[in-house]
């Protein structure tokens, strides 16, 4: 039986000096061993259901990837990031085995034939779930491919397919037919030659002009774009596709001229190929998805028999976060006819401040081949087209939404009768988790497009997360789209959280699920609701608790009022064999997001479950709960503007009341004392942490990882402001906490990639902010992790991670004195 950790345990590999001695000696450092066990604790596989879901294809994901692994070369384009030894995006985790999971016996058969070092990036099923097809990244030394693999399922073998390397910088490489008799597939161009080499010698100034034509545009601050022609030829020279049909045997046939193809999908009859190709100009203040582009219909051969778009260059949108491109937008085709385009088309000019007749701002279009005929309107929205889930001729599903009221509407239409009058199946606000419908269940037909699960009477199965005041309570729906009825075929219900993985039968009966409890990790289960309801479990899976150590851990989901009235939430988790009454309170670590809301009713509704499984991850808080520290994980920071009101114009005055509130829980609870808290968040909870320490004095210490601070940096907007600074400059400075950097007096610790590719989280941005806080003679600490993006993948940065946020909280915390 596992012992429980002491609720102070030593801290095992601190060094004996500050935190700051380490600016000095350089190097990673690893943290105290009750840390680096949560690091090092197993993973749970990958599953992947097949088209008839009695079949799961098991990807087992292996620890963490080395920095020798992350540090291997990378382009950085157009705001892609490219891996040139293997001509595609790079990625620096894979899947280490695959195996197949009978889903009535539980029975796991390991697929033979699989390449040595396996490492699999992208997996898909044929429709026809004979063949499983994977991508395989084969390096050898320097050099390195990405190989097309394909499973003979009945065999439980594997074998490689294509003879030449695919190229997977925009896409994963691969598509079946929808017949399964072959693969779409882009390679590498053969005799494309070496990637161009700048000779380092300009040809001339960067040049980039604006004219004065009156329009506002939002101009996000982006990263890793162009910079000059040299950079543009190299990314043409990735982004350049050689399109092929590769059979089962292996042969191939070239389909057209290789090009600059974004997308490729073929059309449910298996006859067209719809094409997206990137055109020039390009652009240096935007990434590749605003470049212009080619829609096209192709035949098999790879010849063109339907322009549908020439789209331009878009560098930037009106304002507003409704704002969306001018012309034709997410085409794609119908999935339950055999070649039908649907796109929608803004009547707006993709400005929502703009008038509109009628008050249509969208028109939802729908073209057939052979493309002779004009296409027709299919829906006439009053708020931004928001998808649709195809069904049969007379049943679609098509949804809108508008962000400024948070309004969100779902429409039945008849896409084959389309005289016929749409019917308003749900409205509400999608901020609204309590009465949320749910999603319709999809399935992949025969041809491996996803369409709705309509049983007799016209119904439908809806998936919903269930939440209520007490939790989420995940639920299946049956509902009847022509009487409105709903019938409920499953709830989870206490002592666990069960969600719905999938729907395995077609009357909703039979459910794949993940079943968890506080102390049991999830595992998969048969669910079947035609047996009493004792009988209806069967286990698939038995994941061991991945870190044991921790599995006493108590965790309470708590609620808590603010100031104003606004109801809040958090999760609060203490260490294994801790008693308040006993053992007094505690140093605590809260970790939070904060998050803008419509109403203070949305804000207050309840998140998470307490019946969740009390998972401890190195990324999250919970982690220090192995180092003695009470936690406090995503308490509510809600900030509201109600009507008119945008609810940036009184960010401070809220941030600092739901910490207030929260720090006089904890308190309250006995489990922390006041003078010995921390606040830290990642990202815009960085941002929070700032604030925070800015604007109170409720916390002795801040961590804030791959945040943003000087919010004129990113001033056409950031999260849910829409308003560019120039609109609202008194809420951009008085939201900075860069510009309140002197009123900081609580220790600060800075962590940044020092790659990041996330828009806005510059590490300008922690630089900067850390020699504002060093040169008014504050306390922080700024440490930049090599090679790394917005979120940190090498193993030996998410040690030093923990080691630096372990030292900052054992120093400023742990023993702070009143």
């Amino acid at each position: 039986m596992n012992q429980p950790l002491s609720v102070l345990p030593l801290n095992l590999g601190l060094m004996a000096t500050s935190p700051q001695a380490g600016t000095q000696q350089g190097g990673y450092r690893l943290p105290p061993v009750p840390l680096q066990a949560i690091v090092d604790a197993a993973r749970t596989p990958a599953l992947s259901l097949s088209p008839r879901r009695d079949i799961i294809a098991v990807v087992q994901t292996p620890s963490l990837p080395g920095i020798a692994e992350v540090a291997q070369p990378e382009l950085k384009l157009a705001g892609l990031r490219i891996n040139p030894r293997t001509c595609s995006s790079s990625r620096f985790s894979f899947g280490t085995d695959l195996s197949l999971l009978d889903v009535a016996t539980g029975k796991e058969r390991r697929v033979r034939g699989l390449p040595r070092n396996l490492r699999l990036s992208d997996l898909s099923w044929s429709p026809d779930q004979r063949y499983l097809a994977f991508s395989h990244v084969a390096l050898k030394g320097a050099r390195g491919v990405v190989e097309l693999w394909v499973v003979d399922i009945a065999e439980c073998k594997a074998r490689k397919l294509s003879p030449q390397p695919l190229s997977a910088v925009l896409t994963r490489g691969f598509n079946w037919l929808p017949d399964s008799s072959a693969l779409l597939v882009h390679w590498r161009p053969a005799g494309i030659g070496k990637a161009p080499v700048s000779s380092g010698i300009p040809a001339g100034p960067i040049e980039q002009d604006s004219t004065s034509d009156g329009q506002v545009r939002q101009l996000r601050t982006y990263q890793d774009l162009l910079k000059n022609e040299d950079d543009a030829r190299l990314f043409e020279y990735y982004i350049t596709v050689q399109m092929a049909m590769v059979d089962l045997h292996g042969k191939t046939r070239l389909v057209g001229a290789p090009g600059q193809f974004s997308r490729t999908s073929i059309a449910p009859g298996g006859q067209y190929i719809l094409t997206q190709s990137i055109t020039r100009p390009y652009s240096y203040i935007v990434p590749a998805s605003s470049f212009g582009e080619r829609l096209e219909v192709r035949d098999l051969y790879g010849d063109v028999v339907h322009t549908v778009a020439n789209l331009p260059l878009e560098e930037g949108l009106p304002p507003g976060n409704d704002a969306v491109s001018e012309g034709v937008r997410h085409v794609s085709w119908r999935a339950d006819a055999p070649a039908s385009l649907a796109w929608a088309e803004a009547q707006d000019g993709g400005d929502p401040a703009r008038e509109v007749v009628d008050g249509i701002r969208d028109l939802v279009m729908l073209h057939a081949a052979p493309f002779r005929e004009p296409p027709l309107v299919m829906a006439r929205l009053t708020m931004r087209y928001a998808g649709i889930a195809w069904g049969r001729d007379d049943v679609a599903l098509i949804n809108e939404r508008w962000h400024k009221t948070r309004d969100y509407k779902q429409w039945m239409i008849e896409p084959g009768h389309l005289a016929t009058p749409p019917e308003l199946i749900h409205a509400g606000s999608y901020e609204d988790r309590y009465n949320s419908p749910g999603s319709p269940v999809m399935r992949a037909d025969a041809n491996g497009f996803p369409r709705l699960l309509i049983g007799p009477g016209t119904t439908v199965l809806l998936d919903g997360a269930g939440a209520t005041p007490e939790g989420d309570r995940p639920f299946i729906d049956r509902l009847s789209l022509t009487t409105r009825k709903k019938e409920r075929l499953f709830q989870s219900a206490a002592p666990y959280f069960e969600n719905v993985a999938a729907v395995l039968n077609d009357d909703g009966t039979l459910l794949l699920t993940t079943r968890e409890s506080p102390t049991e990790r999830p595992n998969y289960y048969l669910r079947d609701l035609r047996k009493p309801e004792g009988e209806q479990l069967t286990a698939l899976t038995e994941y061991p608790h991945p870190t044991p150590q921790l599995k006493d851990v108590v965790k309470e989901q708590i609620r808590y009022p603010r100031a104003d009235g606004v109801e809040l939430t958090a999760t609060l988790m203490l260490p294994p064999a801790y008693d308040a009454a006993r053992d007094g309170p505690l140093p605590l670590l809260m970790w939070a997001y904060p998050q803008e809301f419509k109403s203070a009713g949305a804000a207050s509704q309840t998140t998470g479950s307490p019946y969740r499984f009390n998972a401890v991850s190195y990324w999250g808080p919970a982690a220090f709960l192995a180092m003695g520290f009470a936690v406090l994980d995503n308490p509510s920071f809600p900030i509201v503007g109600s009507g008119d009101e945008e609810p940036n114009d009184t960010y401070l005055p809220q941030l600092v009341a739901s910490a207030e509130a929260a720090v006089d829980e904890v308190v309250r609870r006995g489990v922390a004392d006041r003078h010995r808290i921390a606040i830290g968040g990642h990202s815009y909870g960085a941002f929070m942490t700032a604030n925070l320490l800015a604007h109170t004095r409720l916390f002795r210490a801040g961590i804030a990882r791959s945040g943003a601070y000087n919010r004129t940096l990113t001033p056409f907007g950031f999260q849910a402001e829409e308003r560019p600074y120039w609109q609202a400059p008194a809420v951009y400075q008085a939201m900075s906490p860069f510009n309140n950097a002197d009123k900081i007096k609580d220790a600060l610790l800075l962590i940044h990639g020092a790659e990041d590719s996330n828009a806005g989280t510059f590490p300008l941005q922690s630089e900067r902010m850390f020699q504002a806080i060093k040169g008014l003679g504050g306390t922080a600490r700024l440490v930049m992790l090599p090679n790394e993006s917005h979120a940190y993948r090498a193993r030996e940065s998410i040690l030093h991670m923990l080691y630096e946020t372990n030292a900052w909280l054992d120093k400023y915390v742990r023993h702070a004195s009143p």
